[in-house]
């Protein structure tokens, strides 16, 4: 115990030694402050406020003198630095309401046009806040690719040795322009793109002798395994900056290691449209066939898509399948009942992007595909139309992308000439037939209802115009049949509704008949592609009367305007709100609607963005809760 009570005291000892070390030691000769009462600090310093202000009201009664001397008359008072002899420095504190509102009377008044620009860029940024389209696993556990894949193909070396100013220079010749790091200069000939003679024969085949300016930037890009958002006017030969180098890299795995039974694909191609991924799959055929007949090892291509029975196509699954291309629907089915796996996929394009990632058409279905993959991929995304608020997001699921647009995203075909007329409602059936005699056939026929597909195909037929019609309604076999009598020059008119609007290839159409507008421009813009390409010149004549919307009128007569067409006097007439936008236009470098790319109106007064809204509201409604379905009963 005793023991016990020794150590105890030494530790508090030992605490009050160090302590006393701890403790600050004054020096003698140090002075030290003394201590001034709160009182009198108080009186001290306000002693010292009065006689500022006295100095200053003093100083504002006399004249200003240029007189060092005598704006320096007064001396500081005591313990007081010298004031600047700056006026800022002799004000009087104020809060920072005060001052606040000080900032707001000397600033210049905002015009309402800034204001609702200001507003137009909060609305974005409140779109774009949306979770990257990557897959679920990659989101949730934070998965990130820093870079492209490498497919060691590599361009001649002299395209490799042009200097930046000359690699600019050709993209400036052809009006193509590139956002990206690490570049690669156009190439303007598919012999130095190192394509096997199988694949420059069928080019030839087709008619096609040197790249459209697409194809000079893009092909090397996707080449060398970078990903791409490719943008360019419809007809410019999109199709096939996708399709050859996938097909290249389908040869090169299956060259270094053929598949097995149950194995692929190697590259996935996405379309929105049956049309469309018909036709990409024709297409694909065509140069898998030219490789087979010149000794290189057999490629398989499977089209996915409703309307085709799968099970004759499970044999060609079972063997190992190098090429898909597929509608979302289809191939979700096939990837959920595991008949399809996507292990080894390392190509993905998403054509006609806009309408793939966009709010109102497959983004979750894209998200769930995303979700099979199980390792990077090269990813590309190919449209017409790639309005901003698309390519923000469609950024998100690339890595280290490279943008090549090849002018405005949105514009119209400068080789299709467009007319504009007013038609009343009730005559529209008469003045078509009148209208089919600008050109010769075949004619494509839009229509925006599918009814109204059936009337014109019924009047047309009636008389006596082969005509044929597609539109959703339709069976995959009719759809199918009439899009081959088409092509085939069997039927000299299709009527259809929008879904032979986007990627369709119809190189001998003359003329586009829009019978009623579409409801946004896009479509338009999609519509009036299906002629004019391939460098040919087509015609567009579109009705238009007082059904149609202001907003949709407004910007047709924009794009009008924009591809230096004839507009007619009754857009003319109308009330453009955009004229006082243009000045601050350039300013800011916003063009018309950032969310659909329409330039009549601006982001605020976008009927997509509100129809986008709505259905958005609709499919996220909880018919349960206080405001669903009970509600309505």
């Amino acid at each position: 115990m005793e023991a016990a009570q020794g150590k105890s005291v030494k530790r508090y000892r030992r605490q009050e030694l160090d302590s006393e070390e701890q403790m600050p030691s004054i020096a003698e000769d140090e002075e030290v402050e003394e201590y001034v009462p709160l009182r009198k600090r108080r009186q001290m310093e306000e002693e010292r406020r009065l006689l500022l202000r006295d100095r200053l009201q003093t100083a504002a009664q006399q004249p200003l003198s240029d007189d060092p001397v005598t704006a320096h008359a007064h001396p500081p008072v005591d313990g007081e630095a010298a004031a600047p002899a700056s006026s800022a420095s002799q004000q009087p504190k104020q809060s920072l309401l005060a001052a606040a509102a000080k900032t707001r009377k000397t600033q210049p008044a905002e015009t309402e046009q800034e204001k609702q620009l200001r507003e137009e860029q909060q609305i974005m940024a409140d779109l774009q806040r949306k979770q990257a389209l990557r897959s679920a696993m990659e989101n949730a556990q934070g998965i990130t690719y820093s870079r492209s894949l490498s497919t060691g193909w590599k361009p001649p070396l002299k395209v490799r040795r042009q200097s930046a100013e000359q690699a600019q220079q050709l993209r400036d010749r052809f009006h193509i322009i590139v956002e990206g790091q690490h570049l690669l200069p156009p190439i303007l000939d598919f012999k130095d793109m190192k394509f096997p003679a199988a694949v420059l024969r069928q080019l030839t085949a087709k008619n096609i002798t040197r790249p459209t300016p697409i194809q000079m930037q893009g092909l090397p890009i996707i080449l060398s395994g970078r990903d791409m958002i490719g943008v360019a006017f419809t007809g410019s030969g999109k199709t096939l900056v996708f399709t050859l180098p996938m097909l290249m890299m389908a040869l090169q795995e299956e060259v270094r290691l053929p598949l097995v039974r149950g194995e692929g694909p190697v590259g996935l191609i996405v379309c929105p449209s049956r049309e469309l991924a018909r036709q990409t799959h024709e297409v694909v055929m065509g140069y898998i066939d030219s490789l087979k007949k010149d000794g290189f090892p057999e490629l398989r291509a499977l089209l996915a898509m409703g309307g085709i029975d799968m099970r004759e196509q499970m044999d060609g699954i079972r063997q190992g399948v190098h090429v898909v291309v597929a509608t979302p629907g289809r191939l979700k089915d096939l990837l959920s009942k595991k008949r399809l796996n996507l292990e080894i996929c390392k190509y993905l394009c998403l054509d006609e992007a806009d309408r793939m990632v966009d709010a109102s058409g497959f983004e979750e279905d894209v998200r769930e595909i995303l979700s099979y993959f199980k390792s990077q991929r090269q990813t590309l995304m190919f449209s017409a139309t790639m309005p901003v608020k698309v390519k923000a997001f469609a950024e998100s699921a690339l890595v280290d992308p490279v943008t090549v647009n090849v002018g405005r995203a949105g514009a119209a075909n400068l080789d299709v000439i467009q007319e504009v007329e007013y038609v009343k409602q009730e005559a529209k059936l008469v003045y078509l037939l009148e209208c089919l005699q600008k050109t010769a056939p075949p004619v494509l026929i839009f229509a925006e209802k599918q009814t109204d597909v059936d009337d014109v195909h019924e009047y047309l037929m009636s008389k006596d115009v082969d005509a044929v019609a597609v539109h959703g309604q339709k069976t995959q076999e009719e759809r199918a049949e009439a899009i081959d009598q088409f092509k085939a020059g069997k039927a000299d008119v299709l009527v259809a509704t929008d879904v032979a609007s986007k990627g369709l290839d119809f190189p001998d159409i003359q003329h586009v008949i829009n019978f009623d507008m579409p409801s946004e421009i896009e479509n338009y813009v999609h519509r009036i592609g299906r002629t004019g390409r391939c460098g040919k010149t087509g015609i567009a004549t579109s009705f238009i009367n007082k059904n149609q919307s202001e907003s949709i009128l407004l910007d047709l007569k924009h794009l009008l305007k924009e591809a230096k067409q004839r507009i007619p006097p009754v857009l003319m007439a109308l009330d453009d709100p955009m004229e006082q936008w243009e000045a601050l236009e350039k300013a800011s470098g916003s063009k018309g609607c950032s969310y659909c790319g329409g330039l009549g109106h601006r982001v605020g007064d976008c009927p997509k963005l509100h129809s986008d809204t709505r259905e958005k509201q609709r499919k996220n409604k909880d018919y349960f809760g206080a405001d669903g379905y009970g509600a309505e009963m």
